[in-house]
């Protein structure tokens, strides 16, 4: 389900609603070169445009960070300011470390990108002997997405306030969000179209765990994040707290504003449950583009746009996104789950990577504006572009 605010494809959208956010103390580290006072203003201006709470980013280059900074409060209670080092859930952005994982077992010959799923889990897809791995991960399957089911509680904005306040406990196997996809007929034929679907990384979730032995999120951990020493990402299974300094997340319905920083992320799974920092995000993102993780046959197939996704005007891989700004070609992936928002984006050669995340309460059109302005901004310099970034072929 789209968030609209910059190029966000994400699990679920915040829903929409005008908020008056108090403005908050922008910090910005020490050190940082003048020329990158735009990098603060941008990040106030998501802020004031009145769709966040808060918002944090960072910008490395060649292993370095040479911006980092932060704009907003991080409890609208206390008026405590946001941390720059603070964590957050990264909603789809946990879709490209599955996808990875994937990629790896394809590596040593444990699945091939061509296999039909029904090979790895018979029976758990219909339809599944003519749907492959790579139209999983590509987004071509045509299976329906879970999260626009009414069963969730996310597909209109009376179901998220009904969800916000009394169901965001509720615990969900795999397999309830799989039946939740499948009620509902598939979208079109498998690989005659394109169209994003969190179902997808559920199945691959359960691939992942079929052919290893092991969770995804055990997979994740052991190939990713200890190799790579990503001391406070983790990927949840059903505890709803944000271990560590973290910016709480809201909802906003009218007057009415709903703290939802506690939720149960099995109603993400695979597709979404992830909690990362901007610096955790931004050493993966490197780590991936500069070949650590991947061969170079994997990372080729994972940075090539399906031909139904291009005729979308859209960029995405194998659970990677080609996002083309006037500095040139980046590689990412984004994401949200109610109350957070992220971006995460490397360039070509993966020496300089960005990442942010809000906390959005609604999609309003100056929210993405300014949006769209920090992602530029952050990718390309001081000087934002005179047209919004795309995703594009």
């Amino acid at each position: 389900m789209a968030l609209a605010t910059a190029t966000v494809v994400a699990v679920v959208a915040p829903v929409a609603g005008a908020a008056d956010v108090p403005r908050g103390a922008v910090t910005v580290a020490a050190g940082v070169p003048t020329d990158r006072v735009a990098l603060d203003r941008a990040l106030h201006d998501v802020v004031e445009a009145g769709g966040a709470s808060a918002v944090l980013g960072r910008v490395v280059q060649d292993g370095r960070t040479v911006w980092q900074g932060a704009a907003g409060q991080s409890d609208l209670d206390t008026g405590a300011p946001v941390r720059a080092d603070g964590r957050f859930r990264i909603g789809s952005t946990t879709k490209t470390f599955v996808s990875t994982v994937v990629l790896q077992l394809v590596a040593e010959q444990k699945v091939k990108l061509d296999d039909p799923i029904e090979r790895h889990l018979p029976g758990t897809v219909p339809n599944g002997a003519n749907i492959t791995v790579r139209q999983i991960l590509n987004h071509t399957s045509g299976l329906y997405s879970f999260t626009s089911d009414p069963e969730l509680g996310l597909s209109s904005p009376e179901a998220l306030r009904a969800w916000a306040e009394s169901d965001r406990a509720t615990t969900y196997r795999p397999q309830d969000l799989l039946a939740m996809a499948f009620r509902h007929e598939p979208l079109f034929a498998p690989g005659t179209d394109w169209s994003y679907s969190n179902t997808n990384y559920i199945v691959a979730g359960q691939l992942v765990e079929k052919v290893t032995g092991r969770s995804w999120a055990k997979e994740v951990e052991r190939r990713i994040i200890q190799p790579l020493g990503l001391h406070n990402t983790s990927m949840p299974s059903t505890s709803m707290a944000i271990p560590g300094p973290h910016a709480k997340g809201y909802l906003k319905f009218g007057d009415t504003r709903i703290d939802v920083t506690r939720l149960n992320p099995s109603m993400a799974g695979s597709a979404g449950a992830g909690i990362s920092t901007t610096a955790d995000l931004t050493r993966f993102n490197a780590a991936l583009l500069g070949g650590r993780l991947l061969r170079p046959a994997e990372l080729a197939e994972m940075k090539t746009p399906s031909p139904q996704a291009l005729a979308h005007g859209v960029g995405y891989g194998l659970g990677l996104w080609r996002t083309v700004l006037p500095c040139g070609e980046f590689w990412g992936h984004d994401g949200a789950i109610p109350g957070y928002a992220t971006m995460l984006m490397g360039d070509v050669t993966g020496r300089r990577q960005i990442s942010y995340s809000g906390n959005p309460f609604n999609s309003s059109a100056e929210t993405g504006r300014t949006a769209e302005a920090l992602t530029a901004t952050m990718a390309c310099g001081p000087i934002a572009p005179s047209t919004p970034s795309t995703k594009l072929g």
